[in-house]
């Protein structure tokens, strides 16, 4: 174990298996592939020369590195090939059977030194080693899928792993150009471990009708900045292999947010494992493509008369940051608004800001100095609620407390005019709750806009079981001639997108509890192996740990899962007054501004 891993075997050459030898091609390596099947060490040696073609053409490599590359990989189609590797990584189908299968045959074949490496993301490690002659060289290492891309590997310790093992793979991650997290034995490890269960709660969101697939899908990328809705990652990942995952964390875990949804089971023994069938929750060209094509459950493009109100003027109500946005959002949209708050002078404050913010956009070159100050001149800042008399949409968006809600929908029923809708921006709270307080709760619906709401594109429409059908079409008539995308939910706690993240989020502070990983190794997976655009800790302490655990609690409260309840972590933070970045601490600590 202490020798340089220079020639490395890759057993399974299918799309994670390729990959894997096209990475440690590149960097040198003497690479041994075996599978089974001439067709897939055929397809493995196309792919690895289109790539490395591709590669040359961008100036990224010469030809002759991209000769020499070639030149590292060889492939055959029985295990002994693997008599002289240093390292052998397995990445066969996911199941016990096939990969103990490997394991057996290999230490028949492989040098007493050797280390073997499974590529599984489910299984057990411990289970696998336990089975092996020597249990000491047997660990796992996790590779991410596209391999050369993703530059996150996890590498996964037994009780049984030697350290000296451990250490040779972790040098080889490093020397590969990739980041190595070390994490024990459990399933899904770090970065799968909470991928899997967002992934699974998507599913059974989809499942129960509450949105629809595409609905879902824009929530998670345009609300969080994912770069796939869980949906279509799903069908990438294989909706098999992911139903395996989930059994295996299930298994472990007992928590229902792991008991693999009901319709991932229908879909896999249907054959409707995702792209590489063609056909998973989207339907797609031609199997093992990326290309989704229109079917029975495809939206129909909108009609052209929505059968909405005419809306021509809005009142925002609120002086704070998302009001300021939302009353941003209508101006530059060409709406008339009128900006009300408690007092003349904090609503001319929230139009200051609004000027501030605008006037960035004109040092951006994003619009003209002329477009600025016309936005500007169709906001009208007032002290009171009655100026909103004559508007046609009236946008609340104050404190989120119910109470305090309730009475401003309350006020509002009173000062504004007959067919006027009345949207809530809460992002938690019961929106019938709003409408209930008013005489004509078919004007009541939800709007909730993501902060900063100049730049996010999401609006969550929510209706609830009394918003008339005219309400629902002038709000989303509305959204898109503010540019923003609109997606339809019902009137449950969290909506889409909450209700997705935040258990997401919870687990993720459960895994700190158990002393599983770090914060940094949790938040660097999954960036480096989800493709997120901020960790898990780091986006909690952006939000804020009491504004999380106010929604944890309020998701707890309506679905009564004990999976949601609250990580006692979060909690003692917030009772200690570490709410991140805006008191200085949280899960980490922040230089005092």
């Amino acid at each position: 174990m202490d020798t340089p891993l220079h020639t490395i075997a890759v057993v399974g050459l299918g799309t994670m298996g390729t990959g894997i030898a096209e990475v440690l091609a590149r960097a040198g390596r003497e690479v041994i592939g075996i599978d089974i099947s001439d067709a897939a060490a055929r397809q493995a040696v196309t792919a690895l020369e289109a790539s490395t073609a591709r590669a040359v053409e961008r100036e990224r490599i010469t030809e002759e590195e991209r000769r020499n590359t070639l030149a590292r990989f060889r492939t055959f189609s029985d295990l002994q090939a693997a008599a002289d590797a240093d390292l052998v990584i397995e990445v066969v189908s996911e199941s016990y059977e096939a990969k103990q299968q490997v394991f057996r045959a290999l230490d028949a074949v492989v040098r007493p030194d050797a280390i073997l490496a499974t590529g599984t993301n489910a299984l057990s490690v411990t289970r696998l080693a336990a089975d092996s002659e020597h249990p000491e060289r047997v660990l796992g290492l996790h590779f991410f899928n596209p391999a050369p891309a993703m530059k996150l590997v996890e590498v996964v310790s037994s009780v049984l792993t030697a350290p000296a093992a451990v250490e040779a793979v972790t040098t080889l991650a490093r020397e590969l150009g990739k980041e190595p997290v070390a994490v024990g034995d459990r399933p899904g490890f770090v970065a799968d471990g909470l991928l899997f269960g967002y992934l699974n709660q998507a599913a059974a969101m989809y499942e129960a009708k509450y949105a629809s697939r595409e609905d879902i899908d824009a929530a998670m990328k345009l609300g969080c900045g994912l770069p796939m809705g869980p949906l279509a990652l799903l069908d990438l990942i294989g909706i098999d292999t992911a139903r395996t995952v989930l059994d295996a964390m299930y298994s472990e875990s007992r928590d229902r947010l792991h008991a693999p949804a009901p319709i991932l089971k229908q879909l896999s023994e249907a054959g409707l494992t995702g792209r590489k069938t063609g056909r998973g929750f989207y339907t797609y060209a031609a199997p093992g493509t990326s290309d989704v094509v229109p079917d029975a459950l495809t939206p129909q493009p909108a009609a052209e008369a929505a059968g909405g109100r005419e809306v021509r003027s809005v009142g925002v109500a609120g002086s704070g940051t998302m009001a300021s946005g939302i009353a941003e959002v209508f101006a530059k949209a060409g709406y008339d608004v009128v900006l009300a708050a408690r007092g003349l002078e904090k609503a001319e404050t929230a139009k200051s800001r609004i000027a501030k913010s605008l006037s960035r956009s004109v040092d951006k070159g994003r619009m003209t100095a002329e477009a600025r100050d016309e936005t500007l001149a169709r906001i009208t800042p007032a002290g009171t609620l009655d100026a909103f008399a004559d508007v046609d949409l009236a946008v609340e968006a104050v404190a989120e407390d119910l109470e305090i809600k309730q009475q401003l929908f309350a006020t509002l029923d009173k000062i504004c005019k007959a067919g006027a809708v009345l949207a809530t921006t809460t992002s938690s709270l019961p929106v019938v709750a709003c409408a209930r307080a008013t005489s004509r709760p078919q004007d009541v619906i939800g709007m909730h806009f993501f902060n900063p709401a100049p730049a996010m594109k999401l609006v969550e429409v929510v209706r609830t079981v009394l918003t008339s059908d005219e309400v629902h079409a002038t709000v989303r008539e509305v959204t898109t001639k503010i540019r923003k995308h609109p997606v339809d939910c019902g009137d449950r706690a969290g909506f889409i997108v909450n209700a997705l993240l935040f258990p997401y989020l919870n687990n993720a502070i459960k895994m700190v509890e158990a002393h599983y990983a770090t914060l940094d190794d949790i938040d660097a997976a999954m960036k480096l192996g989800g493709g997120y655009p901020m960790g898990p800790f780091e986006l909690l302490d952006v939000v804020g740990l009491d504004v999380s655990l106010a929604i944890e609690k309020v998701l707890h409260r309506e679905f009564r899962d004990p999976g949601l309840a609250p990580a006692p972590l979060l909690e003692h933070l917030v009772a200690a007054g570490c709410l991140g970045r805006k008191t200085g601490r949280g899960f980490r600590e922040y230089a005092r501004r």
